[in-house]
This record gives C-alpha cells, sequence and structure tokens, in this order.
C-alpha cells in the first residue's frame, strides 16, 4: 500500500511507515491541482494544516483509507466528502497537551515578574531594577477556566509551585477535582479569589467574551489574567480597559481575536506581554503528533485499531440511511440542552421509545455527548471520543429504554440534572429525514432544530408574541417560525422562535427587561 506525505513532517514518520511496510511518497508543497491529479493512487494521506483537502481531491481518492492529520483541528479536511466515500479521518488529540500547559506556565511567571519588560530595558540600556519588580507566585490563588486535559496539567505545575488551585468547569465532577487536587467552584467566587486567571475553554457562543466589562469588575483589583486557549474569550477591549484603570494587573496571550493582529492597542500597553499563538510550537509536540499519526495510520490501514478517528460513527451510518436522520436529532438535543441549562451537568439519562432509536442507542448516545461536550469542552468532541470524555470529567450516563412513545413511533429522550435542577427534551424524526424537536420540560411544541432559536417563558395573555416581534424587527432581525407551548390555560408558556440571523447583544438586553418574559436564550444549533 502506497501513503502520501504532504507536508513537513518529522523524520521518525516517514521511517514509521516505511518500517511497516509501506511505501511512502514524501512530498512536501504539493499544489493543489497536483495532489489532485496524484492521490488517485494512494491508499493513505498524511497532512498538517496547510495541505487542504476538499471534496474536489477527495472525488479523485480512488483507494484511499485514510487521512491521518498530524495535529489536532481538521477543518483543513472535508469531513463530510471523506466520510461519504467512506475514508477514516484521524487526528492526533493530546500531542501538543504538555507543550500549551508549558506555555501557559511560562507565560504566567513572565507576567509576574515582568521578564519580558526588563528584558527590552535592558536591551536599550537602561538598569531600572525597582521599575520591573515583580511577585512571587507562591501561595497565591490560580483560577482555571476549564480544566480538560491542558488545564488538568497547568494544574499539576501550579501545584508544584505551592499555589493554591481552585477551578471551574461545567462538566468536571466535585470527585474527580477532589483526586486532581482541585476546589471547585463558581465562576463568581473563581473571579473574587484569583490572584491569576487562566483560560483552558473551547471558543463557543457561551465563552465568546467570557471576560468582559461585567465580568472583570467582579475580579479581585490585580487580577492578572492568562489566556493560551482561543481568541475571542478575552474582550480584548474590556481588558485593556480593566488594566488602563488599575484594576486588572495585567495580561499575558497568545491568542487574539483577529490573528495575526493588527494595530492593536492592547499588545502596546506596558503590563500586556503577548507571543505568537505559541501554545503548540515546540520540537517535543511536532515530533509526538508526527510519531502519533504515523502509528495509527500503520494501524488502520492493517486494521490493528483506529484511534483518534474522527468520523468513525459516522462511517457506520453510511449503512443505515434511517439513522442518519436520527443521530443530528441527538447532537441537536445535546447542543441544546448544554446552552439552555445553567450551572454543572452532573447526570444525564438518553431514553429510547420505538424499535429504530432502541436499536441504535448505543451509537445516539454518543452523538447526544457530542452535542453536550462540544460546548464545554476546549478540546475537539466527535462521536468516537465523546463517551470516553464524559466518563474522564465524571459525568453519569444512564439509558433507559421505553416501550411507550408518547404518540411517535419513535422518540429520543434527554434527561438532564444539575444540582439545583432536571430539565428534559425530546424529540423525533417524521417520515424519511424530518427533524424535530416535540418537547422540552412539560411543554410540547414541533420545531426544527436547525441555525438560530429564541428560546423564552412568557405569561400566557394576548399581545406577547407581538411585543417580542416587536423587538426583534427594530433590531432587522427575521422570525422564520414560531411555536408555542403551555402546560395549561392562564400558565406560563414557552415560546421557541426560529430566526435567520443571529440576535444583537442590544435586543437581548430588551428581551431580557420585557414585562411578562423571562429565562430567554439565543441557542445556535
Amino acid at each position: 500500500m502506497r501513503v502520501l506525505v504532504s507536508e513537513n513532517l518529522e523524520k521518525r514518520c516517514l521511517d514509521i511507515l516505511t518500517d511497516e511496510g509501506f511505501s511512502v511518497d514524501f512530498r512536501p508543497g504539493v499544489s493543489g491541482d497536483e495532489l489532485k491529479s496524484i492521490i488517485g493512487e494512494y491508499d493513505a494521506l498524511v497532512v498538517r494544516s496547510a495541505t487542504k483537502v476538499n471534496a474536489d481531491v477527495i472525488g479523485h481518492a480512488a483507494t484511499m483509507k485514510v487521512i491521518g492529520r498530524a495535529g489536532t483541528g481538521v477543518d483543513n479536511i472535508d469531513l463530510e466528502a471523506a466520510t461519504r466515500k467512506g475514508i477514516l479521518v484521524m487526528n492526533t488529540p493530546g500531542g501538543n497537551t504538555i507543550s500549551a500547559a508549558e506555555h501557559t506556565v511560562s507565560m504566567m511567571l513572565s507576567l509576574a515578574r515582568n521578564i519580558p519588560q526588563a528584558h527590552a530595558s535592558l536591551q536599550k540600556g537602561q538598569w531600572d531594577r525597582k521599575k520591573y519588580t515583580g511577585s512571587e507566585v507562591f501561595e497565591k490563588t490560580i483560577g482555571i477556566v476549564g480544566l480538560g486535559k491542558i488545564g488538568r496539567e497547568v494544574a499539576v505545575r501550579c501545584q508544584g509551585m505551592s499555589m493554591n488551585v481552585i477551578g471551574y468547569d461545567p462538566v468536571l465532577s466535585t470527585d474527580v477535582a477532589l483526586k486532581l487536587g482541585i476546589e471547585l467552584v463558581s465562576l463568581d467566587e473563581l473571579y473574587r479569589r484569583s490572584d491569576f486567571i487562566t483560560l483552558h475553554t473551547p471558543l463557543t457562543n457561551e465563552t465568546r467574551g467570557l471576560l468582559n466589562d461585567e465580568t472583570l469588575a467582579k475580579c479581585k483589583r490585580g487580577v492578572r489574567v492568562i489566556n493560551c486557549a482561543r481568541g475571542g474569550i478575552v474582550d480584548e477591549g474590556a481588558l485593556l480597559r480593566s488594566i488602563q484603570s488599575g484594576h486588572v494587573g495585567g495580561g499575558a496571550l497568545d491568542v487574539f481575536e483577529v490573528e495575526p493582529p493588527k494595530n492593536n492597542p492592547l499588545l502596546a500597553h506596558e503590563r500586556v506581554i503577548a507571543t505568537p499563538h505559541l501554545g503548540a510550537s515546540t520540537e517535543e509536540a511536532q515530533e509526538k503528533v508526527a510519531i502519533q499519526i504515523a502509528h495509527q495510520v500503520a494501524d488502520a490501514l492493517k486494521g490493528r485499531g483506529y484511534v483518534g478517528v474522527v468520523n468513525g460513527a459516522a462511517l457506520q451510518l453510511t449503512m443505515n440511511e434511517e439513522v442518519k436522520p436520527y443521530l443530528s436529532l441527538a447532537e441537536k438535543l445535546g447542543g441544546l440542552a448544554a446552552q439552555v441549562i445553567p450551572g454543572k451537568l452532573k447526570r444525564i439519562t438518553i431514553g429510547a421509545s420505538g424499535d429504530l432509536v432502541g436499536s441504535s442507542l448505543e451509537l445516539l448516545k454518543a452523538g447526544i455527548l457530542k452535542g453536550i461536550l462540544s460546548h464545554l469542552l476546549p478540546e475537539p468532541v466527535n462521536f468516537v471520543n465523546a463517551p470516553f470524555l464524559a466518563s474522564e470529567m465524571g459525568l453519569v450516563v444512564n439509558e433507559q429504554r421505553e416501550r411507550g412513545g408518547e404518540t411517535f413511533t419513535n422518540l429520543l429522550q434527554l434527561r438532564c440534572s444539575t444540582e439545583r435542577e432536571d430539565r428534559e427534551f425530546a424529540g423525533t424524526v417524521f417520515g424519511s429525514s424530518t427533524v424535530r424537536l416535540v418537547r422540552m420540560d412539560q411543554f410540547r411544541f414541533e420545531v426544527k432544530p436547525e441555525g438560530h432559536l429564541l428560546i423564552y417563558s412568557n405569561v400566557d395573555r394576548p399581545g406577547m408574541l407581538a411585543r417580542v416581534g416587536a423587538i426583534l424587527a427594530k433590531y432587522d432581525v427575521n422570525i422564520a417560525g414560531v411555536s408555542l407551548g403551555r402546560s395549561a390555560v392562564g400558565a406560563d408558556a414557552l415560546t421557541v422562535m426560529n430566526v435567520d440571523s443571529d440576535i444583537p447583544a442590544a435586543a437581548m438586553n430588551e428581551l431580557l427587561k420585557l414585562e411578562g418574559v423571562s429565562n430567554v436564550k439565543l441557542v445556535r444549533l
């Protein structure tokens, strides 16, 4: 079998594949047109991020079995096209964990001791010891937002320096946190107590602008902020204002809202240090992912194992057209739950009624977990690793096969429990592919689960819909569909709107202040 390596990878990668008996062609920098013309000759392709493996290229991959990505992100690979053609796509999650954690701690220490500023001053011939007096991290409190793989490695290193480690994570259980020596707290408590705050979450609708004017004002005076996760989690304008006011002691950034940053005044501030997205840029990390992907591709081609496959479950679905829309429904239910439920999830129960849903429950469970965890974890979540990640976070997952499907032939249900409340969601598929949400808690309705959904509770009286509609019209937001649910005449109702675009923050603020309307949520599916 033949393997094409289209980018510069460590020699160990090529050696491993060759030793496995494969014919390896090393063609770094191959153009898109050339790749398309030769791809049909190969059984596997190994890339980093530069090679664009689009649908056109995949369409010419006559004998391709595996595409391996030496790294985490697979946005340069058309997963849908690969899945449709039966090609396994795999990545190497975790290969850069240590590098990212070490970079975070390096940034924290550099920030605490003013190392970059002092170095720049010394290069100019200055000798100002007083100006660059720093502070110890010994017995200081670090608040870690997001306790996935990288967040945990940061915690270990901070514990080694005798720091007091507290953390917030919407999924991690208290028992797991205790074993890690981390005190779980709410976000508000983390803001209030932390001398340093470091972010290790994905960039989602919920985390975009997580540190903003309002939340930074809640922070302990003099707090230092480190972001080596994703640009956009920190509102850069708010951080600059807070540093200028003296409330925030400084910032250390490896990632930015726009990369590379252009004319960013934050970078010019003397209490801000920055690096050009170097979190994973170490020789060791690059070597690790190269070696990992070589072993993974070899194992997959020889049928020994399928570690790191990101579309494995989806490939199974190509054999059963009936299940595909239910997997889409499962992921939508999980995404909906993650966005509307405040607080930490402790337990979920997945209920299935009907022969089709019941026989596919294991696969649908993976879909629900992918939908939930994609909004909560910084690392990529797929159908293959979602159950493992849920277990690792201490999330209890139960399955329940039920006889009756209310009035539906097949019904998929999701029950979510936090410390404060239990919530329920349900959906089905009409015909062969019409996916619909049909219940949320006690409210029944029929909603198309895609795009932007505006969900809110309201008192059941005339004119409520018109008042909400007037606010949306004011901000040029078009309503595509409306579904109303109520448990009884005169009782509170639940309204779900499909809207054609995102809703501006100003419009959301007006909706939140509208009399008779509560629990306003914008969900993006």
